[in-house]
């Protein structure tokens, strides 16, 4: 992959399918608590969105820490790696689970929940993707995962 003609499409669905990884428990985990203990609607939005930035960076300081780098700069490459990533990622998600009709106050036995969850996700990852291409083609977002690898 060279810089000048930017990412390939395979790469950027990877470094996405990652970032989903990590959003996708968090969000999730966020979602199912914030309806379980009955939290407001943005309580929950707010709690789902922290833990996917959590569990994001976790899942990416994670392989760059196996690299040998310190907790510091692992952290420093999961916060250049992921940060844009995750946000969009919040954005599109989020965004679909608040216009679906219900799907706020659905509760976890409901099939409208899931689905309005499933879907938020997957339309998320589509979104993402070309933005994470975009990135990765200039030598941002999960390009500087890249030399932490193996």
């Amino acid at each position: 992959m060279s810089e000048q003609h930017g990412a390939s499409w395979a790469t950027a669905i990877q470094a996405t399918l990652h970032c989903l990884t990590g959003c996708a428990i968090g969000e999730v985990l966020g979602m199912v608590l914030g309806t379980a203990f009955g939290l407001h609607n943005a309580a929950t939005v707010v709690l789902s969105i922290a833990l996917a930035f959590v569990f994001g960076y976790a899942l990416t300081m994670r392989g760059v820490l196996k690299s040998g780098l310190g907790a510091a700069a692992a952290f420093k490459v999961a916060l250049a790696a992921d940060t844009v990533s995750i946000a969009v990622m919040e954005l599109i998600d989020n965004t679909v689970i608040v216009v679906i009709p219900g799907a706020m106050d659905a509760g976890l036995v409901s099939v409208l929940f899931w689905l309005t969850l499933a879907l938020s996700l997957a339309v998320a990852f589509v979104v993402t993707v070309p933005v994470n291409k975009w990135m990765i083609g200039r030598g941002l977002g999960h390009a500087k995962v890249h030399a932490h690898h193996h």
